[in-house]
């Protein structure tokens, strides 16, 4: 048995996705109110936890200021802008912090600082975006062009890249428009080529880790990271992918990047048409039996089939349908729209071994958010 979305108009019309889009300000509206200075990564019995004060520096910090700035951008609300500013301004004590500054430079800058640019034309913002371009920048191993995953014990990780650094180049690009200095671009594009190179299958799916030898930059080995086992296919890593080549599409025009992207997508359509339910899972070769999702795959591999079909055209109808269907699915199954509660989706894995799933991580609820606004065209385009 499989499943596949189908549309019987070439596109879908978009009225489901104003009504998603409403009941999202509607929720918003109220767990704004009663956030204070939390800074989320979950929820447990629908009220948010709060990474301020012990996990400062955690790499999802920077989604609920992102939300907030998308929720500004849609209503003009004055009540999500200043809980932007405050998540922005709490971030500080991150970057003064250079074990707590790593690849990921670009997931917490970017929707905090860098909405808050674009919105605003802030210099103390624009401060923060270089600081955290230059320490992401001096992680550029030049030996095997690329970036360095996560910090750890001096010598532990120093070879070590991931698929999710995709996702964070943006930041490098942006910079180097904004400086007017290549250096961020081509460091950028030399680590988009590694990552075609040596993290996609030549079947689309994608390996979540690779080792290089830090000092010649040659390739040692892959590892499972997140996903169930070495060569199997983390849904998550593989939503990376398809977005990051898009967005590094976006920013070079190098066909090569959209070609990549194309790939990855077309393997996350086909290893889901393979399956009997519309739930995406932790990771494509986990089995039948296993029944734990990840919504946060979902919500990322939506927007970047949205942003495909968008450059494509007609060329990426297919695209589009999957997206909305993924969209629906998610508001149907897996998304509590309740005032009363602060998250929004309900069903996300961290990694397919880890000892929690089905819980809700606030990058779901960002990605879900910006796939609406999407479709709505109230997205501020932070990537």
């Amino acid at each position: 048995m499989e499943f596949e979305f189908k549309s019987e108009k070439m596109f879908d019309d978009n009225g489901y996705a104003f009504g998603l889009s409403e009941k999202i300000k509607a929720k918003m509206r109220e767990v704004v109110k009663r956030s204070g200075d939390k800074i989320p990564y979950t929820a447990e019995n629908g009220v948010f936890d709060d990474q301020t004060g012990h996990n400062i520096c955690w790499w999802t910090n920077g989604f609920f200021g992102g939300m907030m700035w998308q929720m500004y951008n849609a209503t003009h609300e004055e009540a999500f802008r200043d809980k932007a500013l405050r998540i922005e301004e709490q971030l500080d004590e991150n970057l003064m912090n250079a074990e707590g500054l790593d690849h990921d430079n670009g997931f917490k800058w970017l929707p905090t600082a860098g909405a808050d640019y674009t919105l605003t034309g802030s210099r103390a913002s624009l401060n923060r975006l270089r600081l955290a371009a230059d320490n992401m920048l001096g992680r550029f191993n030049i030996a095997g062009s690329f970036f360095r995953a996560w910090n750890g014990e001096p010598g532990t990780r120093a070879g070590w890249a991931i698929i999710d650094c995709m996702m964070n180049l943006p930041l490098l690009y942006r910079m180097s428009d904004l400086q007017k200095d290549p250096r961020y671009r081509l460091a950028a594009i030399k680590h988009a080529d590694t990552a075609m190179k040596f993290f996609v299958r030549e079947d689309g799916s994608v390996n979540h880790i690779v080792e290089f030898d830090p000092a010649t930059g040659a390739f040692l080995k892959t590892q499972g990271g997140q996903g169930m086992a070495v060569g199997s296919t983390w849904t998550r890593g593989q939503a990376w992918a398809v977005y990051g080549f898009t967005l590094s599409y976006i920013h070079t025009g190098r066909k090569d990047y959209l070609d990549t992207a194309v790939k990855a997508a077309d393997f996350f359509l086909r290893s889901m048409k393979d399956r009997d339910t519309a739930d995406v899972p932790v990771d494509f070769l986990q089995p039948r039996d296993i029944l734990w999702e990840d919504g946060t795959a979902a919500a990322i591999v939506s927007c970047g089939l949205l942003e495909l079909s968008r450059i494509l055209g007609t060329k990426g109808i297919e695209y589009r349908v999957f997206a909305d269907g993924l969209i629906k699915e998610l508001a149907a199954s897996n998304c509590d729209f309740n005032p009363s509660t602060d998250n929004l989706l309900t069903k996300c894995s961290a990694s397919y071994n880890s000892k929690e799933h089905d819980f809700p991580i606030i990058y779901g609820d960002y990605y879900f958010m910006e796939a609406v606004f999407k479709l709505t065209g109230e997205e501020l385009f932070i990537w």
